[in-house]
């Protein structure tokens, strides 16, 4: 517990935000969700509060910012949060055991390599320092660059901050290069407006790097059903308002409607019913397999595990009513 303050106050990660819920059920249960304040982590929570769908199913949602999903899945374990986001770098946590998948959110290509004015390959970084939060999404676009440009870790000073960190030490030119992610990187550009983004998950077009919801390891199946209905109705209505989800994002993130409308056009959104489909058919499995066989290779994992062992498909589509 005390490590986890640490940790989070360190990272200047955390901020609490209750939010209200005025005709909760006699019964009702708090849930204490963990969110990435960008669109992918923040969409469906503002969503949820607003339509009333956390009401519909007698829950108090509580809601707590993080910087990365490393601190989401170390929260977990601590019993800290009930729920939480990550993205796709730190699945291999869920893979490890750490946490449990309970639902897919969308496709994430938001994370970049980038460089200071005058670094344009991934090859002008041979030597420097490059900065990036470890075990996240942006420390997976470094790798994935390095791999693709015959390199390793070992040809860079790779240098572990988080994610705010990143940001300052780019800024001030502590450091070369960055593995970071969008809309952190519109914050970069204010202060460098001549950085360069080198490489991005964009150019693994066969490659999909999906966004989670994860619980603790010991699944509450009753606790962890409702939660999946409330996810799964703010998923359908946030495919079938776009416009309407980015200005509910930008309410909770307390930011510019624009800002949030530039980091979701890094993200693939789908159906609850393409996401059962897709359940069903072994897609998602597939997904899980390829970052399995990708942090295996990076030594994240020591073996690639079935997804079944730790997303709760079943759970997820025994949920889903049309």
């Amino acid at each position: 517990m005390r490590s986890l303050r640490r940790a989070l106050t360190a990272a200047s990660a955390v901020s609490l935000l209750a939010l209200s819920v005025t005709a909760c059920s006699d019964d009702g249960s708090t849930v204490r969700f963990g969110y990435i304040s960008d669109y992918n982590g923040a969409s469906l929570l503002a969503i949820a509060e607003k339509q009333g769908l956390w009401d519909k199913q007698g829950l108090t949602p509580e809601i707590k910012v993080f910087t990365n999903g490393p601190l989401q899945i170390q929260a977990l374990g601590a019993g800290d949060l009930d729920f939480g986001y990550i993205g796709p770098g730190a699945m291999w946590l869920p893979a490890t055991g750490k946490a449990k998948v309970v639902a897919i959110n969308t496709l994430a290509y938001a994370d970049r390599v980038i460089g200071r004015p005058g670094i344009k390959t991934i090859q002008d970084l041979k030597g420097k320092k490059v900065g990036v939060p470890e075990g996240t999404s942006g420390d997976m676009v470094l790798n994935l660059a390095l791999q693709k440009a015959g390199m390793s870790v070992k040809d860079i000073e790779k240098v572990p901050m988080d994610p705010a960190t990143v940001v300052s030490a780019f800024a001030s030119g502590q450091i070369d290069g960055a593995g970071i992610w969008y809309p952190l990187i519109d914050n970069i550009k204010q202060q460098v407006p001549d950085m360069v983004e080198i490489a991005s998950t964009k150019e693994w077009p066969d490659s999909s790097f999906p966004t989670a919801f994860v619980g603790g390891t010991e699944v509450d199946e009753a606790l962890t059903n409702k939660v999946i209905k409330v996810l799964q109705e703010a998923n359908d209505w946030r495919a079938a308002h776009p416009e309407e989800a980015i200005t509910e994002s930008a309410a909770l993130l307390k930011l510019d409607p624009a800002k949030v409308k530039a980091d979701a056009a890094n993200v693939q959104t789908m159906t609850t019913e393409d996401l059962v489909n897709k359940t069903k058919d072994g897609t998602v499995a597939k997904w899980l397999n390829s970052l399995g066989d990708f942090f295996v290779g990076t030594g994240q994992l020591k073996s690639r595990p079935d997804p079944s062992t730790y997303y709760t498909g079943d759970l997820y589509t025994k949920a889903f009513t049309k």
